[in-house]
This record gives structure tokens, C-alpha cells and sequence, in this order.
């Protein structure tokens, strides 16, 4: 009896693999690293196949951990990042590396970096032509391209690697290449291609004179995209004979059209919501970076605000991300910076068991003429500016651990603050946002999860599922294998109880004042643009 489903979840460092039941219980998890290449300043780089082993391994321990046999597995399914992977002649691997060539691993290893990674930003240049044209397809883009995007990075590896272009013969997000590694079809996600790639689900797909004007008016023939986008959890076909021995699975499985992964953890924890939404309710998905993701029964647009996308998660509703491009990964940067050391999960318990003591202790310093604009990697939402950069203010000489807790604990209280500030913005347009469903890896950074519920005046909801992630990625796979009339069905069925976080409402002053600094540094940060251009 084919009785349970596999979720894979692949990240930015790591892929990550679940057996889940029908009513959405994950009975084993298994993860698997991921090799990532940082060449040069804002380039990012994944080796494809380092990332199918990586899936492959993770699939399998994940199996073998739930003592099920691969009979049982109906169907698999993958929400991964937006990166861009890029496959030539018979899908051999294309590089997309600045300088290498197609074979730059250390001898022999067979290495390929044929994939910019979603944080890669090298398009800058590509993402501010692309917003030049004024385009409609921007008025689903908050009005700015962003180099996360794949048009620019397509854009980029055309003006500066030709002969890339020219080997290419197919161009995936990285979602749509593991299903095709998987059952060989080139079908693309239709969360994919309208939240990354400028399709237009509600208007008639490609806007080819888009692509046209900015000089890539081949990209569609060139990467073998289809005329339509195929919704997700429609089953692509069965595992390949290759696929199902690499993953210790059968030929019998299906595999489900995937997503991206920040909107597989909006199904997971408020996709059962989603047919009698009253727009209040969002899911702040978070880790490397963090998304804001709702959905809506009627487009509205915002500015700094992704979307709406029609059909990009649910058939029939709209679909809106916003967020910040470095939370996770700008903690990593503080302890890398301030602490000398390589960030570990050993550092951040020892960073935040120091706070807590500090918190307890009224004489303690943490920071208070410290203020931090978290925005190091641009500012996704609510401002749409790429070229954003982070502001600290109120630095002293000290490099003593407390130091950096200090540095840390402020950083952590602008992380929650911009989450505010985004909520007002998204409020201001049509979106009065007023409860947050809180999944990823800050479900587990008990500083964060506090701030979030004392610092953002929203409700703050937390889910009982151990991975939400991988309960939305297999909501897709049970709506491929059938089990489910629908997708929302799936998410009904499947979604896991949450609770809800009680504020601290002693807190509430102290975070309005620092919400006031962190609006005027803002302000000021423009200021000193300005002032520099002149």
C-alpha cells in the first residue's frame, strides 16, 4: 500500500528530505550539505549534480530513518531556491562561472558550477535595465527587478559568457531541474515561472517584447521553455529507472510539480486557510533570508512588494511575497565579523544563552545607543532597493564576547523591526496583515521568535509541524499521487496545528522607541545617498 509521500527541500546549504503520512505527520527527516562557491564579491555558485547526490542522499537516509520501504512511497515532490541551473546538448552541464571553464573543481573531481545560486547578485546592472524599461510585467514585481530574479542573471550570462548562451539548451529554476532529473520532463512550475521569470499566468504567459527589448529575445527558444506553465502538484510522470535507483526509490512513484521553497512553507502553514481568507493572515518563512507570503482571493499590488501572482501556489488565488535578502545569513556575518569565528549552531546557542543571562541582570548592558538597519544585502521590501546597504550605529572599541551579544541582540531586535516596518507597508496597500504563521530555522532561535511576537504588533503563530517546509512539499506530492482532490484539499487535510506566541506587552515601549531610530535612519541613509551623488 502506497501509504506515504517525500517531501525534499533544497536550501542554500543544505538539501533536506521527509517521509510524511496522510494526514501530514513527518515521520523522519534526513539532511545532506550542499557544496556552494563564492568565486568573486556577490557571485554564488551550486555544482546541479553535487545538488541531485546531495537529494539522493537525503531521500534516502530520510527512508531508511522511517523504516519504509520504497513500495509504500506514492509520489515525491521538491520545492528548492530560485536558482538558476543551466544544461546544454543531451543536458550536459553548462558553466555559468565568471572566469572558468566547464570542468573547475580541483582535477578530476569533475566539479561543473552550471547554477547561480538565488543570493547571487552579480546581475545588478542586468535588474536595473530590466526596471528602466517600465514594463507591466514590473507591476508584479513591486515596480523594481531584482538580480535575485532569473531575467537579469539570464541577461548576464548572455552579455558576458556568449558562448555559455550559446551552449545552452535548457534553463531551469532549480525546482523544475530535479523533476526532470527525476522523470525526464521539461515541464516548468507554474510557481516557478510567474514568480521568477516574469511569466504572466492571468495574462496570456511570455511578454516576449519584454524579453525582446532587452535583448534576450531568444531566452524562450534558447532554454527550451514551454508555451505553459503547469500548476503545482499536476503529476509530471514516474521515476525513471536512473532516478528511482539514485534515490532508493521505485518506478511506481510519481513525482509532483514542485514550487519555490519559501511558498512551499506558506502552503505548509497557512494553505488550509487559503479558501476563506480574509487577507490577515501571512506566513513569515525565514532562514538565509525571510518571505512574507499571503494569499488573496483579488490582485493588489504594493510597492516593494512581489506579485500578485495568479495561480503561482493555489489555482484561483493571488499570491504576494515580501521580505528581507539576509536574516539568517546576516546573524552568520555578525559572528563572523564581530566574533572572529566561522558561525555554527554551537555559537549561536552560546550567543544567545549569553543574551538571556545579560537580559536578566538589570545593570547589564545590551546595547541600548546601539542601532542596527539590517539591510547588508539590499532591501527586498518594503523599499524594492537592491543597492540598499546596512547601517550600525553606535560602535565602540569593545571586541569582548558581550561585545558581540550586543551587537547580536541589536541586530536580532532590526530583523524583527524591519518585519514591522514590511507588515505597514503591505497594511498601507490593502494588505492589513495582522497574524503571522512563523516557520524555518527561526523557529528555533528563541531570541527572534520572542522579538517577533514583542516587536511587530502582529500576531504571532507558531506551528506544530516539525518542518513546515517539507508539510507544504508533500501536500504537492499527496496531490500528485492522488490522494487529494486539490491542492487546497491536500492543505486542509495535511496542515498541523500552531499556537500562539503571547506578547510581552512590559516590552512595548522600549521596541516603539527603537522602531522610531530605526525609521529615521532610514530617512537619513536616503539623505547620505543623496548627498553622495552630489
Amino acid at each position: 500500500m502506497r501509504d506515504l509521500v517525500c517531501a525534499v527541500d533544497v536550501g542554500t546549504t543544505s538539501a533536506r528530505a521527509g517521509i510524511l503520512d496522510r494526514t501530514g505527520a513527518l515521520l523522519a527527516r534526513a539532511e545532506h550539505p550542499l557544496r556552494l562557491s563564492r568565486p568573486r564579491p556577490d557571485h554564488a555558485e551550486h555544482d546541479s549534480e553535487d545538488v541531485w547526490r546531495a537529494v539522493c542522499r537525503a531521500v534516502a537516509a530520510a527512508r531508511v530513518k522511517a523504516g519504509a520501504g520504497a513500495e509504500r512511497v506514492a509520489a515525491i515532490a521538491w520545492d528548492a531556491t530560485c536558482s538558476l541551473v543551466v544544461r546544454g546538448e543531451q543536458g550536459r552541464q553548462v558553466s555559468v562561472s565568471a572566469d572558468g571553464g566547464p570542468d573547475e573543481g580541483p582535477a578530476g573531481d569533475g566539479t561543473c558550477w552550471d547554477t547561480m545560486v538565488w543570493l547571487d547578485h552579480r546581475a545588478m546592472a542586468e535588474a536595473d535595465d530590466c526596471t528602466a524599461t517600465g514594463h507591466r510585467v514590473l507591476s508584479h514585481l513591486g515596480g523594481v527587478m531584482s538580480p535575485e530574479m532569473q531575467t537579469p542573471k539570464l541577461m548576464w550570462l548572455k552579455r558576458h559568457r556568449p558562448d555559455r548562451w550559446r551552449d545552452a539548451r535548457l534553463f531551469f529554476d532549480l525546482a523544475d531541474f530535479l523533476s526532470w532529473r527525476a522523470c525526464g520532463s521539461t515541464a516548468r512550475s507554474q510557481c516557478t515561472l510567474t514568480c521568477k521569470w516574469t511569466y504572466l499566468a492571468h495574462a496570456d504567459g511570455w511578454q516576449r517584447d519584454f524579453f525582446e527589448g532587452l535583448g534576450v529575445g531568444d531566452l524562450l527558444e534558447q532554454g527550451g521553455l514551454p508555451a505553459r506553465a503547469t500548476p503545482v502538484g499536476t503529476a509530471l510522470g514516474h521515476l525513471t529507472e536512473r532516478a528511482a535507483r539514485e534515490l532508493t526509490l521505485d518506478t511506481s512513484c510519481v513525482v509532483g510539480a514542485g514550487l519555490v521553497d519559501a511558498f512551499a512553507g506558506a502552503l505548509g502553514v497557512v494553505g488550509g486557510h487559503a479558501e476563506g481568507s480574509d487577507d490577515r493572515r501571512a506566513a513569515l518563512i525565514t532562514g538565509t533570508s525571510s518571505c512574507i507570503t499571503g494569499f488573496s482571493r483579488r490582485p493588489r499590488s504594493a510597492p516593494g512588494v512581489w506579485g500578485p501572482y495568479f495561480g503561482a501556489v493555489l489555482p484561483e488565488h493571488w499570491l504576494v511575497e515580501s521580505g528581507q535578502s539576509a536574516t539568517g545569513a546576516l546573524l552568520d556575518h555578525v559572528i563572523q565579523v564581530f566574533g572572529g569565528t566561522p558561525p555554527s549552531a554551537a555559537a549561536h546557542a552560546a550567543i544567545i544563552a549569553r543574551i538571556t543571562a545579560m537580559r536578566r541582570d538589570p545593570d547589564a548592558d545590551l546595547g541600548r545607543d546601539l542601532h542596527i538597519l539590517p539591510d547588508f544585502h539590499g532591501n527586498r521590501s518594503p523599499f524594492a532597493d537592491p543597492h540598499a546597504r546596512g547601517v550600525i550605529s553606535g560602535l565602540t572599541l569593545d571586541s569582548s564576547f558581550d561585545g558581540l551579544c550586543r551587537v547580536y541582540w541589536r541586530t536580532a531586535v532590526a530583523i524583527a523591526l524591519g518585519v514591522r516596518h514590511i507588515l505597514e507597508g503591505l497594511a498601507d496597500h490593502g494588505y492589513p496583515i495582522d497574524a503571522l504563521h512563523v516557520a524555518g530555522g527561526h523557529s528555533r532561535n528563541p531570541l527572534l521568535m520572542e522579538l517577533y511576537a514583542d516587536a511587530t504588533k502582529a500576531a504571532i503563530h507558531e506551528t506544530t509541524a516539525a518542518d513546515a517546509v517539507l508539510s507544504g512539499t508533500a501536500m504537492v506530492a499527496a496531490t500528485a499521487a492522488g490522494w487529494y482532490g486539490s491542492l487546497a484539499e491536500s492543505a486542509r487535510a495535511m496542515q498541523q496545528p500552531c499556537h500562539r506566541r503571547a506578547a510581552n506587552p512590559a516590552s512595548a515601549a522600549g521596541y516603539e522607541r527603537d522602531y522610531r531610530i530605526f525609521r529615521r535612519m532610514h530617512a537619513h541613509r536616503l539623505e547620505l545617498q543623496e548627498l553622495g551623488r552630489g
